[in-house]
């Protein structure tokens, strides 16, 4: 098992899988039970993760996806979903449009870490037509389509890419207000 903070370091998006080499069960089992430890709102886990691995399923995500070549070439792909009524019925209508977004997109970020850990890579797909996801897996009404995370093993070998230093990204609160520098 890696150190966490070389998985973090580490961890970037794949664009080409290997074709030949599926995700072990064992290794997608690892990858949902991450998920679905992710922290969520009241404990409610106001999300569903669906599998998909039927290559004729992973041919609609990557036409829903505008055609990504990236999301063809993936074995597998978990699909991530709200369920905005099952958050709405504890905390209302923050529920139903916050809490369930926020739920569903912290265990994908938990799956995708864990993908890394396992050894698999993984790519997370936003951009897609939600109507498209919807009608191609056939996904229950009350879900809403907001994550695809491409997992499999990598054909390629990812450059690395550049990240903002902390001093542009992070600001302190002091009772004067907010600045860059620690108070």
């Amino acid at each position: 098992m890696q150190d966490f903070f070389e998985i973090l370091r580490h961890r970037h998006s794949i664009h080409r899988f290997q074709q030949d080499w599926p995700v072990e069960r064992e290794k997608l089992m690892a990858v949902l039970e991450a998920a679905c430890a992710a922290p969520s709102a009241g404990d409610l886990q106001s999300y569903r993760i669906v599998v998909v691995e039927e290559a004729a399923l992973i041919q609609r995500l990557q036409e829903a996806s505008g055609g990504q070549e990236a999301v063809g070439t993936a074995p597998l792909a978990l699909v991530f979903c709200t369920n905005q009524t099952r958050a709405e019925k504890t905390f209302g209508e923050r529920g139903r449009k916050l809490f369930a977004l926020q739920d569903a997109t912290i265990a994908t970020a938990y799956a995708q870490l864990a993908a890394s850990a396992s050894g698999l890579g993984s790519l997370w797909v936003g951009m897609f037509e939600s109507e498209a996801v919807h009608a191609g897996l056939k996904l229950p009404h009350e879900y809403e389509p907001i994550a695809i995370l491409c997992l499999g093993y990598p054909a390629e070998r990812p450059q690395l890419t550049s990240r903002r230093k902390l001093k542009e990204m992070v600001l302190y609160a002091t009772t004067d207000g907010v600045g860059s520098e620690a108070g």
